[in-house]
């Protein structure tokens, strides 16, 4: 199996001129989840990522992409690349990351959740604040509903959604009793498939590949950060076949990827 933390059904792949080794962490908040640290802001996360020598990292808000542009031009002057995402929560409260290869297409899909959310209005006495900043981490403005409520899109149809906005989308941390699809469903459905699972503890993976048929699945191990020192070290890594200083076509390629599709 090559590389440490993510792991491929087939064998190894070769290696080519064209061909980037990153570490990786796909699944961290910014400060516009209630339930993530203020001081994850844009720049926080990328200088962070940067002093831990990850080279992409994916920001998975609970149902927006809010922060996803700034985020992205914040990564890039870091020399990290960014991937734009949501953590969705569906209808059965059932966590899902998805990601995308370009911004407008997270946009995009940004609006079609927001018609699917529902909209109670936040305490961030209680939950949080909600915070959206520019570039320079300056408050541009806040999420006023609670964000991380289930949303009317069910587990049954988030993978075609997705798809239909060009990214993909895999069940997030499904090692945990909170919101993971094992502990909700039982077991991970044979339906709707997902080609790709994401773990939180790397302690899991033999137990759960074993006990749940995970052999054909692309196992990812993210942080779900909502702290700057959640953040994982560069412990984890994936081969993309594009050039190392094209981030949208590494950014399509770890879609393809994600997506059983490479």
């Amino acid at each position: 199996m090559p590389f440490a933390g993510v792991w491929l059904r087939s064998a190894f792949l070769p290696r080519t001129a064209d061909m980037a080794e990153l570490f990786a962490d796909l699944h961290i908040h910014s400060c516009l989840s209630p339930c993530a640290d203020d001081d994850m802001t844009p720049n926080n996360i990328c200088g962070m990522a940067s002093l831990k020598g990850l080279g992409i990292i994916a920001l998975t808000d609970h149902n927006t992409c809010g922060n996803c542009r700034s985020f992205l031009s914040v990564a890039k002057k870091n020399g990290v690349i960014g991937v734009a995402g949501m953590e969705l929560t569906t209808s059965e409260d059932i966590h899902v990351v998805c990601l995308f290869p370009e911004l407008d297409d997270a946009m995009r899909f940004d609006s079609f959740v927001d018609t699917k959310r529902m909209k109670i209005k936040n305490k961030p006495e209680i939950f949080g604040d909600q915070l959206i900043l520019d570039g320079e981490d300056h408050i541009i403005g806040i999420d006023e509903f609670l964000l991380p409520n289930a949303t009317s899109i069910s587990i049954e149809e988030v993978g075609r959604i997705v798809s239909e906005y060009g990214g993909v989308c895999y069940p997030a941390h499904i090692d945990r009793q909170a919101n993971g699809i094992i502990a909700i469903l039982g077991t991970l459905p044979f339906e709707p498939s997902f080609s790709t699972v994401e773990l939180h503890s790397r302690d899991s993976v033999s137990e759960y590949k074993d006990k749940y048929g995970l052999s054909d699945k692309l196992i990812v191990i993210s942080s779900d950060a909502h702290y700057l020192t959640d953040m994982r070290d560069a412990e984890s890594s994936v081969s993309l076949f594009a050039e190392p200083d094209d981030h949208s076509a590494l950014r399509r390629e770890l879609i393809k990827m994600l997506g059983g599709k490479l």
